[in-house]
């Protein structure tokens, strides 16, 4: 693929989602001290933002589907930029959530719209390398957000990490403004179409079941190594916001590497075959961490050198179920792509909230909890490979 100016357009709307959610993992910690919080609803202000990300993929591919992909578009990152202020400047654990909903509901515009852009403009033969580009782009903003948001924290405060990302969502929509226009095939798709309509109809996919919960579930083993390491990071093993940062950057990298892979290989391998490996390589990572911390051992590498694999596996399967998703039912590429974001943050969300609820500022629960989503994954990952073998049957 030749590099246009959408496609810059493209990967800065890839990068919104990991800066909502990234860039607040160094504040975690500080959250709880500055508003009183326990440890859950410190743990709520991180899931909040995957949580209201998840759910506005739904209505952003929807209506992406139905009205275009342009005003929707310009719409979320308006709404990335309100909420960004709002967290910036909230003196009440209250109006931080506000805030941190609005701009995850904005931000839940980046990765959706990309995908169903990308699919317009490079079709199918193109989508899976396009998406393992965009998702490299994602996993590079998951790189660098933590890190900037730590050195941001130690610098200049928590709220210059919100700041930040004013800026970042300004410029974004402006260039999305005058680079991106409509893309969405005229007549693919009538307003007078019932909403849930398409929601139905892909739903009653068993494969496309399958490979949006594998998404979510890798992203749960992902998301509870992420939020745990920067608690244990920072009050038991007493290290600073940007030595987390740091060492953070670990877990992403293993994200680019995998998707390196992934738009390497393109349509080379089948579907089945490479979201099942990514699941083996999971699962292998988390008995491997466990088994650390069951002898006794806990290090910043403990932390973050299987978490790296455990994104690498991300990075390998991911673009392969995601592609493969948006496939099912082509004129409904972009729900699909919403729905397929939804069920990777809001199941990615869910399990980090009750690795939240049962955190004791032990590495226990994060091994329990990630043993659970890397189990599920790896299950998941089979099915489809099941019933490509029962149709060949």
């Amino acid at each position: 693929m030749s590099v246009r100016p959408i496609d810059f357009v493209l990967a800065a709307l890839a990068l919104l989602g990991p800066l909502a959610i990234h860039l607040f993992l160094p504040i975690i910690p500080v959250a709880k001290t500055e508003f009183g919080l326990s440890e859950a609803l410190a743990q709520l202000t991180f899931s909040i933002g995957i949580i209201g990300l998840a759910f506005s993929t739904l209505a952003y591919g929807t209506f992406a589907d139905r009205y275009g992909r342009r005003p929707v578009l310009l719409v979320g990152l308006v709404l990335f930029v309100f909420g960004s202020v709002i967290s910036a400047l909230a003196i009440s654990f209250t109006t931080l959530l506000v805030g941190r909903v609005i701009q995850s509901v904005g931000a839940g515009c980046g990765i959706t719209l990309a995908r169903a852009i990308a699919r317009d403009v490079y079709g199918d033969q193109g989508l899976v390398k396009a998406i393992a580009y965009l998702t490299m782009f994602y996993a590079a903003g998951a790189l660098l957000a933590p890190g900037i948001g730590g050195l941001l924290l130690d610098i200049a405060g928590w709220r210059s990490a919100f700041f930040f990302a004013t800026f970042i969502g300004v410029v974004t929509a402006i260039a999305a403004h005058l680079v991106v226009p409509e893309t969405r095939a005229q007549g693919l798709r009538t307003g007078s179409s019932p909403i849930l309509s398409g929601f139905f109809e892909l739903l009653r996919q068993p494969r496309f079941c399958a490979l949006v919960i594998h998404t979510g579930c890798s992203t749960g083993t992902f998301l509870i190594i992420a939020s745990a390491s920067s608690t244990l990071m920072k009050e038991l093993l007493h290290r600073s916001a940007t030595e987390f940062g740091l060492y953070f950057a670990m877990i992403p990298a293993g994200f680019v590497i995998g998707t390196m892979i992934s738009s390497r290989i393109g349509n080379r391998a089948s579907v089945e075959r490479m979201i099942l490996i990514g699941g083996l390589i999971g699962v292998i990572a988390v008995v491997v961490q466990s088994v650390f911390f069951l002898f006794g051992y806990l290090s910043p590498l403990v932390l973050f050198l299987p978490g790296s694999f455990v994104t690498l596996a991300q990075g390998i399967s991911l673009p392969f179920a995601q592609a493969a998703a948006m496939r099912i039912v082509p004129k409904l590429a972009g729900t699909a792509a919403g729905i397929g974001v939804f069920a990777q943050n809001f199941l990615g969300a869910g399990f980090a909230q009750i690795y939240g609820i049962l955190a004791d500022g032990t590495p226990v629960p994060m091994m329990q909890m990630a043993s659970v989503t890397a189990g599920l994954a790896l299950v998941s990952a089979c099915v489809p490979r099941l019933l490509a073998s029962q149709i060949q049957e």
